[in-house]
């Protein structure tokens, strides 16, 4: 049933292989007929496609796909995230939890004492609780909805498995929206009439055709496209290595807006226009100012494409509302450029062509809605939208989105919902006069204040009393605010199941956990290219699960198993007919015969599936040039914006209507609360903490990969990035262990001192795993997570998204013996 932790300790320190792997895989590995010299396998990931060489049932060598002429160092990850030791290699259930189940101490969640579990067991267990709660409650006490960034794979695909699997059982809690972009995808229908944020955008030879000024606003390009949602080609690379040689000869004007001298900036060598953080809509309302005092703006375009233009211009020359002009002299007062440079910043922009270019970080801060609102506002203004190298985009960081599409139809996935005519084991559809579906950063508030109401998007929420959390492949405990909030939330849940692959934060504060397989261990098939779709890629299993470690596939057929539904789940299937059938479907859809000189030929052909899947590639070549809007441009009557009217919309009736205090008419200068350099709470916290994603990780993936983590960790720790003149005001030198702390929380943090920083001006990327000393309210986290400091409130009623970069903080030289890191390597396993 369970192994002590004195014998799991004996087990970790006998080393090699037997500590990964486990001695069932060795006695496999041992009989198995391998060359000397091994198999290379086709592979892919977030951080691109690469060949695995596998000799005696072991990674041993990952070189990236000879395609890919930009791979990232992140693929030197790769092995330390399948052979690492925080690896799940049971299903586990906590102590307490299993003694007294629901009627436990819930206060020790989190105190990371399990058990040891059979498979047969902990699905049991699970079955049990579902059943529990639709019974004795209903679908309103069940949250399922939790996603996040999974595992690359089309069939894999593991919130699909658990979102179907939970609904062929009974109705549950869904949520809308995402942590990344959640303020801008839902702004932005109001005004451009779509989200942009997940859109593709105009094609880079585009822009750097006809661009004459790039400004890369709170973007760090180079460092972001290391990634993608599905496998990334790192195509954009070339492109970016184009605009750094008409930098050079002057071609091109690339200008970053940010407090910080970001990655791509050093890269292409551009210039850098600070900014004070958080105070961008001044700035940009000093820009339209500007543009309209010296009549710089398109006043034809405006007419043409744009409503309510007057009233934000009243609001700007401060004939409304607040009575103030947005000046440049007043703007200067909060964003720290001087009034000058703003005049000559708006010229510049009017000047010629210009592509405006806004990343993600921006709007996770309080009021997020109002810099990309704003953005769309200036663009408008300068009358480019439609035109090759001119508007805006709020993408071109992510996943080689400007890279020209192939047009080729991409695979589809296994299927999240019940099968048509089909109903859920428990199929009561009552929420007892709750939601249903509630904002995705809003689900603490929904735990701590169960019936509570809050505004959203113009509707009333109304919280359930959730019971039970279910998360697949997805860590809440990184990416949401707040943790000792988090806490005392999760005090009042009765069961929380995880299924991941590693021990990470939020295993240690579920009850049951259950072990995934890593993508790299089972069989798959991925589009090569999330925007471009430039191909199609065969993921060949490179190893068999570790330890105790199961597909997704398998673990939910399992637990369909329990109540009957496990031939409807699998629909008569195993894994590779799956793969098989999504790969036929994708052939049939490209199958489209096109006119050619020659004749009728198929466009996008492809082999069968067994050629494909030896060859592990398709390739479907390269797309052609795209302009974002140009449609609309070309006739916007015809092709209307999804707008309320079906323009751009400066002004937004529909959301004047809503009358919020926090989100009005037209976007506006709102102060935080709290900002450093002169804001709130600058006094007390003069630290601005920036937590953006991060450099050599995707979000929390990647972390718990040991060797590669070692590469820029400080004393073991996650670094914090500073200023020298910050550095020196607290007596810290690089390399020197420090506390980070505010009123919400503390950590400790390795100290890089840089002068790419500010003053007031500090950063520890997201996605560095909560380790807290103890479960306690408080507790010190030994690893430097910067959700432990950051504030849970949302952007505003409007989106209801994160603030995350809403943060400041102080820090100090830590004095003393530190403590050891909890972060990673797995539960304290306990006997019964």
């Amino acid at each position: 049933m369970a192994i002590s932790r004195r014998t799991f300790l004996k087990g970790m320190a006998a080393g090699g292989a037997a500590s990964l792997i486990g001695p069932g895989l060795l006695a496999r590995s041992a009989t198995a007929s391998v060359s000397v010299e091994g198999t290379w396998k086709m592979a892919g990931s977030h951080w691109g496609a690469f060949k695995a060489l596998v000799k005696g049932g072991r990674v041993a060598e990952i070189k990236p796909f000879d395609v890919d002429r930009y791979p990232t160092d992140m693929l030197n990850g790769i092995k330390g995230l399948i052979y690492n030791p925080s690896r799940i290699r049971y299903p586990m259930v906590r102590l307490d939890w299993l003694k007294n189940r629901e009627n436990g101490d819930r206060t020790q969640r989190g105190d990371n004492r399990f058990v040891r579990l059979t498979w047969d067991s902990a699905l049991d267990l699970f079955y049990e609780e579902l059943e529990r709660v639709q019974k004795h409650y209903g679908p309103w006490a069940l949250y399922a909805g939790a996603t996040g960034w999974r595992q690359t794979g089309q069939m894999h695909s593991c919130g699909n498995h658990m979102q179907r699997a939970v609904a062929m059982h009974g109705h549950f809690v869904k949520k809308v929206g995402d942590y990344s972009t959640g303020a801008g995808q839902s702004i932005l229908p109001y005004v451009l009439g779509s989200t942009e944020v997940y859109s593709q955008g105009t094609s880079w030879p585009l822009i750097l055709d006809n661009s004459k000024t790039i400004v890369l606003w709170a973007n760090d390009p180079y460092k972001n496209l290391q990634v993608g949602w599905n496998c990334e080609t790192h195509e954009a690379y070339e492109y970016l290595e184009q605009l750094k040689g008409k930098i050079a000869d002057g071609s091109i004007r690339v200008i970053s807006v940010d407090p910080v001298r970001t990655k791509t900036q050093k890269y292409l060598g551009c210039e850098q226009l600070y900014i004070n953080p958080m105070t961008d809509v001044a700035f940009m309302l000093a820009l339209a100012h500007t543009l309209y005092q010296e009549e710089l703006y398109d006043k034809a375009f405006i007419e043409a494409y744009a409503l309510g233009f007057e009233p934000f211009m009243d609001y700007v020359l401060g004939r409304a509302e607040d009575n103030t002009e947005k000046t440049p002299e007043w703007a200067e007062t909060i964003c720290g450029v001087p009034a000058g440079e703003i005049r000559e910043f708006a010229r510049l922009l009017a000047s010629d062509r210009t592509q405006l270019i806004f990343g993600w970080a921006i709007q996770r801060q309080q009021h997020g809605e109002q810099p990309y609102w704003m953005g769309a506002v200036l663009a408008a203004m300068l009358g480019q939208i439609g035109l090759p190298g001119g508007g805006i985009s709020y993408a071109h960081h992510y996943s080689s989105i400007g890279v020209p599409a192939s047009g080729a139809s991409a695979p589809g996935a296994f299927p999240r919902n019940v099968d048509a005519g089909k109903t859920p084991k428990y199929d009561n559809a009552d929420f007892k006069g709750t939601n249903d579906t509630i904002p995705v950063a809003r689900w603490i508030d929904c735990l701590l204040d169960p019936g509570g109401k809050i505004q959203y998007n113009g509707s009333e929420v109304t919280f359930p009393d959730i019971k039970m959390c279910i998360f697949s492949g997805c860590n809440p405990w990184h990416h949401h605010q707040d943790h000792n909030r988090m806490k005392k939330a999760f005090h009042k849940l009765e069961t929380v199941v995880t299924i991941d692959y590693s021990w990470n934060a939020t295993c240690r504060f579920s009850d049951l956990v259950l072990p995934a397989c890593t993508q790299f261990e089972r069989n798959d098939i991925d589009i090569y290219g999330s925007y471009s779709n430039r191909g199609l890629l065969a993921m060949h299993k490179l190893v068999d699960p570790l330890f105790h470690s199961r597909t997704d596939f398998d673990i939910f057929t399992d637990l369909c198993r329990r109540f009957g539904r496990h031939d409807e789940y699998a629909q008569g299937m195993d894994e590779m007919q799956w793969v098989k059938k999504l790969y036929d479907e994708c052939k049939d859809a490209n199958s489209v015969e096109v006119s050619s000189p020659s004749g009728p030929k198929v466009r996008f052909p492809m082999p069968e599936f067994e050629q494909f899947w030896q060859d592990g590639y398709v390739d479907f070549g390269a797309g052609d040039p795209w302009v974002r809007h140009a449609d609309f441009r070309e006739a916007p009557e015809v092709n209307a914006l999804g707008t309320p009217s079906g323009f751009i919309e400066i002004t937004s009736r529909k959301i004047d209507r809503y009358g919020y205090d926090d989100c009005k008419g037209y976007p506006t200068w709102m102060e935080k609360a709290e900002r450093s350099h002169g804001g709130p709470n600058s006094d007390k916290y003069p630290l601005w903490l920036q937590s953006v994603h991060p450099d050599q990780r995707l979000h929390s993936q990647m972390c718990e990969a040991d060797e590669y983590r070692a590469t820029y960790t400080v004393q073991g720790r996650e670094p914090i990035y500073m200023s020298p003149q910050d550095a020196k005001a607290r007596g810290i030198a690089d390399g020197d262990l420090v506390r980070v702390f505010n009123d919400r929380g503390q950590l400790l943090a390795g100290a890089r001192v840089s002068n790419d920083f500010p003053t007031g001006v500090v950063r520890i990327h997201e996605g560095a795993w909560y380790g807290p000393v103890d479960a306690s309210i408080g507790a010190l986290d030994t690893y430097g997570d910067p959700n432990t400091l950051t504030m849970d409130v949302g952007t505003s009623k409007l989106a209801q998204a994160t603030s995350a970069n809403t943060c400041v903080v102080e820090m100090e030289r830590y004095t003393g013996e530190a403590p050891a890191v909890t972060s990673f390597g797995g539960p304290q396993m306990v006997e019964l």
